[in-house]
Formats: C-alpha cells, sequence, structure tokens
C-alpha cells in the first residue's frame, strides 16, 4: 500500500471511531428514558458511593458527547500543528489517547445509566465503583494496545538495487522491509468490532439481558481474525524472513537462510489461491492481501510460502544471495 493510501486508511479508521463513540454517547441515555428517572445521578460520593449529584437526561446525554468532542478536536488540532502523522500513520500518542479517552467515556455513560435504571429518583441510583474501575482497566488496555500498534507501523525502506541477485558488499548489512494492508479488510474488522462494542455497552448499561452480550462474542472474533489477516509486514535480513500479521505484527513466521532452497517472485490472485487473507491451496500457502506480485520462496520440505507485498522482485534477489553466502 502507498502512503497516501495508508494515510487514507488510517484517517477513515480514525473518524469511524471518533464518529461511533459520539453516537453512542448520545443515544445511550434516551435509548432508555422510558425506564429512567427525569434527572440521571452522575456524580458520586467517593468514599460513600452514594449519588450526590445529578443532571437532566438531556443534559447526561450531550455532556460526555461535548467532552468527546473537545478531545477529538484537540488530538486533531495538534496532530495539524505538529505535522505529525504525514508519514502515513496516526502517532501513537494520538491513537492511545482516543482509544482511552473513547473507552472512559463510553463505559462512564453505560455505568451511569445502569445506575439509574429502573429508580423513581436519581438519589436511588446504585453505585457504579465496580464499573468505574473495569472501565479504566480496559481504557488502559485498549491504550496501550494502540500504541503499540501505531509504532509498529513503519516507513517503507527503499529497494537495495536491481537485479534478481544483489551484491552484497562486504562488511556491509541490508535488510528489506515492506508492508501491505487491505482497506476492505479493515472496513470488515471496523464493522464487526463496532457491532460487538455496540451489543457490549447495551448489556453493560442494563438495557438487555446479560445472555444477549453472547451475540457480541461472534462479532468480536471475526472482528480479531480479520484484523489480524487485514495487513502484513514482510523483513528480509541476514536472519531470513519474517513475515508477521495485523496492527501488532503478532502472530509471525520465520525462515532462517538455511530453510529457504530459493526466493521467486510470482503474479497470483485471489481467485488463484481461494479468496483473501491467509490462504491454502494447491499452490500453497499464500497471504493474500491484493492481486499481483508476491513474494514466493520455496522451503527445505518443497512447500511454497507466498505473501503478497510490493517490490517483491528485490526481497527475492536479496534472499537468495544472503542464502548463497550463507552457504559458502
Amino acid at each position: 500500500m502507498t502512503d497516501r493510501g495508508r494515510r487514507r486508511t488510517a484517517a477513515w479508521g480514525a473518524v469511524g471511531w471518533c464518529v461511533g463513540v459520539l453516537v453512542l454517547l448520545v443515544a445511550l441515555p434516551p435509548a432508555a428514558a422510558g425506564r429512567l428517572p427525569e434527572r440521571l445521578a452522575t456524580h458520586w460520593n467517593a468514599g460513600a458511593g452514594r449519588p450526590d449529584g445529578s443532571m437532566p437526561l438531556w443534559a447526561a446525554a450531550l455532556f460526555p458527547a461535548l467532552v468527546w468532542a473537545v478531545l477529538t478536536a484537540v488530538v486533531a488540532l495538534a496532530l495539524r500543528r505538529s505535522g505529525a502523522g504525514a508519514g502515513g500513520a496516526i502517532p501513537g500518542w494520538a491513537v492511545a489517547g482516543l482509544g482511552f479517552g473513547g473507552v472512559v467515556l463510553l463505559g462512564g455513560q453505560a455505568s451511569i445509566v445502569r445506575a439509574n435504571l429502573d429508580h423513581a429518583s436519581w438519589r436511588d441510583a446504585d453505585s457504579v465503583t465496580s464499573w468505574v474501575v473495569g472501565t479504566l482497566v480496559v481504557a488502559v488496555t485498549v491504550g496501550a494496545i494502540g500504541f503499540l500498534a501505531a509504532r509498529r507501523a513503519p516507513a517503507q525502506t527503499p529497494p537495495a538495487a536491481d537485479g534478481p541477485v544483489l551484491e552484497l558488499p562486504a562488511g556491509q548489512r541490508l535488510v528489506w522491509l515492506a508492508r501491505t494492508s487491505n482497506p476492505w479488510l479493515q472496513v470488515v474488522a471496523a464493522v464487526t468490532g463496532l457491532l460487538a462494542i455496540v451489543f457490549a455497552v447495551v448489556v453493560l448499561a442494563g438495557l438487555a439481558d446479560p445472555p444477549v452480550a453472547l451475540a457480541a462474542t461472534p462479532f468480536a472474533l471475526a472482528c480479531v481474525l480479520v484484523l489480524g489477516c487485514s495487513s502484513v509486514q514482510a523483513r528480509v535480513s541476514e536472519r531470513g524472513l519474517d513475515v508477521t500479521f495485523g496492527p501488532l505484527g503478532w502472530p509471525g513466521r520465520h525462515w532462517a537462510l538455511e530453510d529457504i532452497e530459493s526466493a521467486r517472485t510470482e503474479n497470483r490472485t485471489p481467485a488463484q489461491v481461494g479468496g483473501w487473507g491467509y490462504r491454502l491451496s494447491g499452490l500453497g500457502t499464500t497471504v493474500m492481501l491484493r492481486s499481483g506480485e508476491c513474494l514466493v520462496i520455496r522451503t527445505g520440505k518443497g512447500k511454497d510460502f507466498a505473501v503478497s507485498v510490493d517490490d517483491a522482485e528485490h526481497a527475492a534477489a536479496l534472499l537468495n544471495s544472503l542464502g548463497a553466502r550463507h552457504a559458502r
């Protein structure tokens, strides 16, 4: 994927998250209006755990949405003024901040609705202490994962040289690195992830029975699996070939130079290998993210492994040259 494509994918992902959180924050209290008092408890005494502050329902819906809008605006302004993200990815601090802030506000809104549910007065609202603690744990986890995922986004490394075999300068180490993403698979992962979040928030807010949370499981599983197959990073070095998957670079596969008989390039399509993602077919194993040029290695077991990455010719040439030098 080009720098422009990575910027567009990252931007749409951030916009989708920001809009999705905003919609849920505003919609959650009105969705339960028939089971809520006229005013909602929105603040609790830290020591006693009893409510000591309230807001009208409309204010309880709009206030966290306003906080979220301000947070996203501040992040966007900071990115614009600093020029961060121009390399094709949103910086780790921005991803972590938006992930942490969104989860905190969503968890807080769901906790408030649940605490006020089926009470005649806001003064009778339940405690939210355990829900707040749980929300903070999840928010820190999401923020950390987002930060690590953003830091793994690499810049495209220039090709080392031309030709199917490279002349390796004595005493120098050459490394080839490439990353490919499929924006459509990322969209599917985002949609299934959002649906899982909606089910979870609805149950957390008490608007549905706990068994409904089971409906979130297939969406969450689909999100994780599709996201893991939506991007791939390949690295050729003196260690051999490393291929890692997903935004966190996990899981991954490694082949040492002595385990690779040869490397070449082939043009492959999803129809040839049976679809998108991690595919097993008569051609061997293929990580198919886009039609066209693939790096293909033949292992010592006579099996082929292919991955669709740009500049595969230089990767194959470097692997063959490093393998030849290693065998001497």
